[in-house]
């Protein structure tokens, strides 16, 4: 199977599946498409040193992305929609703006906009426990909800106090739980029970869990099928036409599906991961598709005749709590420059998109590779830059000066389970070598001194803490908050 470098430089020559449709003929949008590929930079830089621009192609080779696909949206329409690489590298079948990708946690926010629907049909609540609407399972009581039951309002802005993050998906071809199981953690499902663990309302935390609830909500109130009832009430009215809520994937859109990467260049067993969390991580689309899903949203902003939602639930949806969230986005910025925005990370897929609250501007990227994250961000600022966004500054780091027998202190290996986490200190240029998925590439990353115990990846994508014992000597290291234990 060739490489993704292979792949990459067999592309250097600009492969390209261009803007569709009449965008293809509009030279202004071709223009600005062209800079965005050729002014990638870091949005991790260190103070002091420079940086040229790279091609996206060159940055899929250094991430080890097959695939990257791309939609702008400028002047309340998409300006322009490219695709770059391999959706299947075996196969050598080119990605096209057609391709669709597992959107990951962008699911969750097209999920919620069909809970609100329902809230402003009067068919729930946002702010009534839930247990009120839910008839095939219940949200378990304990001493911390028994005064504050789990509301709508708090599962989309991720503030019931629930347990489970993520899910890492199955095998194709695997015995899949229902929603119940997955809720009480019963096999088959592969993960832990969602419980409330925090008073409800009470504080911020993440939980596709909660997501899993709203699933379960959706269906329960309105006895349809979750993908049916999304495909009717969000995907098709909202011009997603190549999107769908389907796991396991059918054959014929497994055809124009893209496969998932692992950092390390080899595919992802079986081609994807299957997500039964549908409402959570299960959505497969393009660009364009959450493209118009943005234009959709900024059109209920503005109080538009044909909007899915109404001015007042729409700006509900984009007004900011606990965290910096709304029912279903995160909200950064305020006023005119406020932005919505959620990002996508399945095995094997990694995307985000950013939707201006109140300007007609916006821009989703999609990949099918475990490392391309950084990449998703890198064309984000590049398209940012390009159109003159605010709110897309580079995240600049000034190194400490440290003495180089501390740099020299760091060096060792560290455990956690299974996975080693090795420091090396050669040339007093610290490098952290972190496999499995981690970071956004297997081979050493250099780590900037932030302090004495703090350090943080050139690329921004992980910081880092050395813990120390009583006696002043290296006990751990704290990486993005998972603990490795010193062993050598």
């Amino acid at each position: 199977m060739p490489t993704t470098a292979a792949v990459a430089l067999a592309f250097q020559a600009a492969f390209a599946v261009a803007t569709a449709g009449a965008l293809a003929a509009q030279d202004s949008a071709g223009v600005r498409a062209d800079r965005v590929e050729r002014s990638l930079l870091p949005v991790t830089r260190v103070h002091g040193r420079h940086y040229s621009p790279a091609t996206i192609i060159e940055r899929m080779r250094t991430y080890n992305v097959p695939a990257v696909s791309v939609a702008v949206i400028d002047g309340g329409r998409i300006a322009w929609a490219r695709a770059y690489g391999w959706a299947d590298v075996e196969h050598q079948r080119a990605a096209t703006t057609t391709t669709i990708f597992q959107a990951a946690s962008m699911s969750k926010p097209v999920t919620a906009i069909a809970a609100l629907q329902l809230v402003e049909s009067g068919s729930l609540w946002l702010d009534s426990s839930v247990n009120c609407s839910l008839h095939s399972w219940t949200v378990p009581m304990t001493e911390l909800s028994a005064k504050h039951p789990v509301t709508l309002r708090e599962l989309l802005t991720h503030t019931a106090g629930l347990t489970v993050h993520g899910f890492a998906g199955y095998a194709p071809g695997a015995t899949l739980p229902t929603v119940p199981q997955l809720l009480d953690g019963l096999p088959p499902a592969n993960s832990p029970a969602v419980r409330v663990e925090t008073t409800p309302g009470t504080a911020w935390n993440y939980s596709g869990g909660g997501f899993m609830i709203v699933q379960l909500l959706l269906t329960d109130v309105t006895q349809q099928p979750f993908p049916d009832l999304l495909k009717r009430h969000v995907l098709d009215p909202m011009g997603m036409g190549n999107s769908a809520f389907e796991h396991p994937l059918a054959e014929e859109h497994r055809s124009v599906a893209a496969l998932g990467y692992l950092a390390n260049d080899s595919l992802v067993p079986g081609g994807f991961h299957v997500h039964p969390e549908l409402a959570a991580a299960g959505l497969w689309t393009t660009p364009s598709d959450l493209g118009n899903w943005i234009l959709a949203m900024q059109a209920a902003v503005r109080g538009d005749a044909d909007a899915l939602l109404t001015p007042a639930m729409a700006q509900a949806m984009m007004t900011p709590g606990l965290g910096g969230w709304g029912l279903g986005v995160q909200i950064r910025g305020s006023g005119d420059t406020a932005i919505f925005t959620h990002g996508g990370a399945n095995v094997g897929y990694r995307a985000a998109f950013y939707g201006f609250v109140h300007r007609p501007s916006g821009v989703v990227v999609m990949t099918n590779g475990d490392a391309g994250a950084a990449l998703v961000e890198e064309v984000v600022h590049a398209v940012a830059a390009e159109y003159g966004w605010p709110g897309f500054a580079p995240h600049v780091v000034t190194p400490a000066h440290l003495e180089p027998a501390i740099v020299h202190e760091w060096a060792g290996t560290y455990a956690q389970g299974t996975v080693r986490a090795i420091i090396t200190a050669d040339d007093d240029a610290p490098h952290i070598r972190l496999p499995g998925g981690q970071l956004p590439t297997t081979e050493p990353i250099e780590i900037v001194p932030l302090a004495r115990d703090r350090f943080i990846t050139v690329d921004g994508a992980l910081t880092g803490r050395i813990v120390r014992d009583a006696s002043g000597g290296i006990e751990s290291i704290n990486i993005g908050g998972t603990t490795f234990k010193r062993v050598q």
